[in-house]
């Protein structure tokens, strides 16, 4: 007798206004098997997974748990139900403990005493089982994200999940976090739990899940066997046509200084040192890529060159000229633009429709101004025209930016700032949970901003990003620059340099 699967979807549907989120879904997941979900951004992956989860009901349709039908209301619902998830943006308070944070809405009681017992042993035995250490007395807000994300995990086992969900896990992880989490996962399978991850890096999904379903434009379109597909196959699939999986770009022809750094140093919040007496330059029509494990100072000096934070000491030129104060709005006049690390934090204002986040920084231009006032109709024609440029998705200039998928977030971010046509682009983590035909588009265009003669430093924790767009390497360590390589230096090389280790 053949096992029911964990999880089967049976007509699923369902709108958001005039947007057709998902159209008719049918999907199985069998028991025991690490399931992955694939799509562009705005494919409707996350709104399925929400779906399952009782953020959203279903317009029509049904969804069974092991062969049963089940109504999801909630995700109370989705717990009782067997089932957990992992968001995106991780769901804990910060100044709780891993152990405050793993209890709370379980407590056990009004006893309060003997439900933290009681927890400390099952957590303690799930630690055990599936290799997810970390003190359970340690407050969030001091964790690593990989080990606030496994606390995630642990919250989503302590409440009894047979089935867990993953949304985009590895987006905020370095690739050392993210072998670690396979590892547990494929702990988590063999033990007999049912995993569905959701993300757009197919290099994840060809090297932990057993099978993967493709979703494109609202519709599942194609589910395989992994072993048996590729991820040429899974990329066309996904997008609808050929994707070019690598960078195409010619040799740099370097002009002049653009960006002069000289012996800067750099604090945190905190007042240590993230920046430590660091110098470099990056000429017009050159990519300088930064390469590092998160947290060795790249956010900190992205922020100093971007004039969101004053530097304890040190000299920044552009074009020549020293900055000598915090003020983004007169290096935006000087042609600088800036890509920040983090979209909702320092990119967007995720309450503000898409039109207004289009020109957020530049909205004193005359070009969308009236005398004192703002001129409305000359944003929204502007943000109309980036959003068809830049594939934008879906198509709504008066949508607020909270509603759109986190890629295409990015894009509003991405288009905003390279449409100013900039003499230099600092980028942090530009392609940051963005789906592979968006990459595609956005590593061509920043190619085509160093065609064009743009100077162009660029941060990022994908160490594959670096080597394919950068024409030379600087890597830190512990805030400091620990070497420059030429872009045709090997992973290990690098690797190496990144751990401290002199290469």
């Amino acid at each position: 007798m053949s096992q029911s699967p964990a999880i089967e979807l049976v007509g699923i549907d369902k709108k958001f206004g005039t947007v057709h989120a998902n159209k008719d879904i049918n999907l199985t997941v069998a028991k025991g098997t690490i399931h992955g979900i694939i799509g562009e951004n705005g494919a409707g992956k996350s709104t399925l997974m929400s779906i399952i989860y009782g953020f959203y009901h279903a317009d029509s349709g049904e969804i069974r748990v092991n062969g049963t039908p089940v109504v999801i209301r909630d995700s109370q619902a989705a717990i009782a139900t067997g089932i957990g998830m992992v968001h995106q943006h991780f769901m804990l308070v910060e100044n709780f403990t891993v152990l405050e944070n793993v209890m709370l809405g379980v407590e056990g009681g009004a006893l309060l005493a003997r439900g933290v017992a009681s927890a400390r042993t099952e957590l303690k035995r799930l630690e055990t089982d599936y290799g997810l250490e970390v003190d359970p007395d340690a407050v969030i807000e001091e964790l690593p994200v990989g080990l606030q994300q496994r606390v995630e995990i642990l919250k989503a086992m302590y409440r009894g999940a047979e089935i867990l969900i993953l949304d985009e896990p590895t987006g905020v992880l370095t690739p050392a976090e993210a072998d670690h989490l396979f590892r547990i996962l494929r702990v988590l399978r063999d033990q007999g739990k049912t995993v569905i991850l959701i993300t757009h890096k197919l290099r994840e999904i060809m090297a932990i899940t057993d099978t993967v379903s493709v979703m494109r434009r609202g519709e599942m379109v194609a589910t395989r066997k992994t072993s048996e597909t590729t991820v040429e196959e899974l990329a066309e699939l996904m997008v609808g046509r050929r994707v070019l999986l690598r960078v195409e770009k010619g040799p740099a022809n370097p002009g002049d200084f653009v960006l002069s750094v000289r012996n800067l140093t750099v604090k945190d919040s905190r007042g240590v040192v993230m920046v430590d007496n660091v110098s470099f330059d990056v000429r017009a029509g050159e990519i300088v890529g930064i390469a590092g494990v998160a947290g060795n100072g790249q956010s900190e000096l992205l922020e100093a060159l971007a004039g969101i934070r004053k530097p304890a000491s040190g000299e920044i030129l552009l074009n020549g000229k020293t900055i000598d104060k915090v003020d983004p709005a007169l290096l935006r006049s000087l042609g600088l633009a800036h890509i920040p690390e983090d979209r909702h934090h320092m990119g967007l204002v995720l309450k503000f429709e898409e039109y207004e986040n289009s020109v957020l920084g530049y909205h004193h231009d005359p070009a969308y101004s009236r005398g004192p006032f703002l001129n409305l109709d000359a944003m929204r024609k502007d943000a109309e025209d980036k959003i068809k440029k830049y594939d934008i998705r879906p198509p709504n200039a008066r949508l607020r930016t909270a509603n759109f998928s986190g890629g295409n977030q990015q894009k509003i971010v991405v288009a905003r700032e390279i449409e100013r046509d900039p003499k230099m682009l600092l980028i942090g983590q530009p392609t940051r949970g963005v789906d592979i035909g968006a990459i595609e588009f956005i590593h061509r265009r920043i190619i085509e901003m160093r065609d064009a003669g743009k100077a162009i430093l660029l941060v990022s924790v994908e160490l594959d990003e670096i080597r394919a767009l950068s024409d030379r390497i600087l890597v830190m360590f512990a805030g400091h620059v620990v070497g420059e390589k030429t872009a045709d230096a090997g992973e290990q090389t690098l690797g190496l340099m990144m751990a401290g280790i002199a290469a």
